[in-house]
């Protein structure tokens, strides 16, 4: 059984005690650490600390230590750990190293050399540059994802699932007096995301014209379609986020997405159209929605970029440009 031993480190311009205070916040809804929306958020059962269980995507794991502003560990529920560490330099800069230390055995020795090496680096790396870029502002050497490792993030890239026209779709749910045919299609909405969705009307190429904008506090539903002699057609791009629960964290960490649509027939011929539509509707209502998704996430500011934005104005630093 063969044991392997990752080490990523990189040196800080800022303060121990300004990034020990970032690593407190993995996790949060506001973690300025994790590349959140590019891959999936680190996410734990209870606010970070030992005992809190989770991880992200499908690596799943377990705080077993954590000293605050200094160091926390994770272990894996079939053996091995990773851990972050920030080590004070001198009054202006400080070390935060990565470390994994895992146990390849069964479907690990073959997923490890062919996948797992490769995302798991470059995620590491991204999290480094998103403390720099968080402390300081800039990056000095930012990581860049080869061709393989976009290819496998797009391969795992989440996949919608199916939901009913949720109760938030009102312009949906009253476009027609009657309705013949309805679904819908929702993925997660990390923090990062545009909630405008206005932002997310290009997943249907611009075919249908505007029928209707509905705004709300944080998010909103736009509905497109269109009239034909056979059917009449509308597509709701519904984007929502979770109300604050009593710990003050948001029930699904961000929010949601949601295409729907629906469907009024007009005759006969309309409805042989459309039985015939329906079959193919859901394969390309799946992948307009996860195209598009992937495609603003990537797009979309780093979790680094955000938190300077954020303290940059109330600390009154001067405005830093992206290398």
């Amino acid at each position: 059984m063969r044991t392997v031993r990752d080490v990523h480190a990189r040196t800080v311009g800022a303060p121990a005690e300004t990034v020990g205070a970032l690593l407190d916040r993995l996790s949060a809804d506001d973690d300025p650490l994790f590349p959140v929306p590019g891959w999936p958020a680190m996410r734990f059962d209870r606010p970070l600390g030992v005992g809190a269980t989770g991880g992200h995507g499908f690596v799943r794991y377990r705080v077993t230590a954590y000293e605050p502003g200094r160091r926390v560990r994770f272990d894996f529920p079939d053996g091995g750990h990773h851990a972050v560490e920030v080590t004070p330099l001198d009054a202006g800069s400080c070390r935060v190293t990565h470390t994994l230390e895992d146990r390849l055995r069964g479907a690990k020795r073959v997923a490890w050399p062919l996948a797992i090496r490769w995302v798991h680096a470059t995620v590491v790396e991204e999290v480094l540059d998103n403390v720099e870029r968080a402390a300081t502002g800039t990056v000095r050497a930012p990581a860049r994802r080869s061709p393989y490792v976009r290819f496998l993030n797009r391969l795992l890239w989440a996949r919608p699932t199916a939901v009913p026209v949720p109760p938030g779709a009102r312009l949906a749910r009253t476009a027609f007096a009657r309705t013949d045919f309805q679904d819908a299609w929702q993925l997660p909405l990390p923090p990062g995301m545009p909630r405008d969705p206005v932002a997310w009307k290009d997943m249907l190429r611009g075919a249908f014209p505007e029928q209707g904008r509905a705004t709300a506090a944080d998010g909103g539903e736009l509905l497109l379609g269109k009239d034909a002699r056979h059917l009449d057609f509308r597509a709701s791009i519904l984007v929502e986020s979770p109300a604050a629960g009593a710990d003050g964290r948001t029930a699904g960490h961000g929010g949601r997405v949601t295409l729907s649509t629906v469907v009024r027939t007009h005759h006969t011929g309309g409805r042989l159209y459309f039985a015939l539509v329906r079959r193919v509707h859901p394969v390309l209502a799946r992948a307009m929605l996860r195209r598009t998704h992937r495609r603003l996430a990537l797009a979309a500011p780093s979790a680094g970029e955000r938190e300077w934005a954020a303290r940059a104005p109330r600390a009154g630093y001067g405005h830093r440009t992206r290398p």
